[in-house]
């Protein structure tokens, strides 16, 4: 493993996800979450920083994993990468969520698809930063 790649890959799937995460969360869906004002924490935007741990984790433990099984393929290997990873933790959150919780299933559903956007585009950045530099 080249420890300086790994980092550098898991701040920029880390700015990636955050990015995207505003993005989406900010302005895509923000008057949806609106509408549903009275089933949100009300000192929700107090805790969001737990969020933003919780996305650095992520991004390094996402990386982590991409490159265990690094083959040094470019870019699809980051969208293969992407596709499974983005099901394996999308499928679960997006659809248990509306199971669980009174959510409409048109947001559940756009937690899928934007969810596996974001990690496709992650597994896109990890694939580009970590890979090596042609000599």
């Amino acid at each position: 493993m080249n420890v300086k790649k790994f980092v550098m890959a898991s701040v920029a799937v880390f700015l990636g996800f955050e990015v995207i995460d505003a993005i989406v969360h900010t302005g895509i869906l923000g008057a949806t979450y609106q509408a549903l004002a009275q089933i949100w924490r009300p000192d929700m935007m107090a805790k969001m920083w737990i969020m933003h741990i919780g996305s650095f984790v992520l991004a390094f433990l996402f990386t982590y994993i991409f490159i265990r099984g690094y083959e040094n393929k470019g870019m699809m290997e980051g969208v293969r990468y992407g596709i499974i990873i983005g099901l394996f933790s999308n499928i679960p959150f997006g659809f248990y969520s509306y199971v669980m919780y009174p959510l409409p299933f048109s947001l559940c559903l756009a937690w899928f698809i934007y969810g596996m956007i974001e990690f496709i585009i992650c597994g896109i950045i990890a694939a580009v930063v970590y890979k090596p530099r042609k000599v």
